[in-house]
């Protein structure tokens, strides 16, 4: 499934757990581009990401947890 991670809603968002999770939940990022998408998620930009069909239910509370608002592309 992907993702369209659109903005992160929170206060003030924890970098760190937001670039963890995105490691957690898609395929095959690596924890230096987490780190990219998440400085580019909280410009304002929005950022795709694919997760596994089997943690898309996790993966999608886990983004609410974290404020972040998403789309699913497919």
């Amino acid at each position: 499934m992907k993702l369209n991670l659109l903005s992160c809603d929170d206060q003030q968002p924890n970098k760190r757990d937001i670039a963890r999770c995105m490691v957690e939940i898609s395929l095959g990022l690596s924890e230096s581009l987490a780190n990219e998408l998440t400085e580019i998620l909280l410009e304002g930009d929005a950022v795709n990401i694919e997760v596994s069909d089997k943690n898309s239910g996790s993966a999608l509370r886990a983004l609410r947890k974290l404020s972040i608002d998403y789309e699913i592309i497919e």
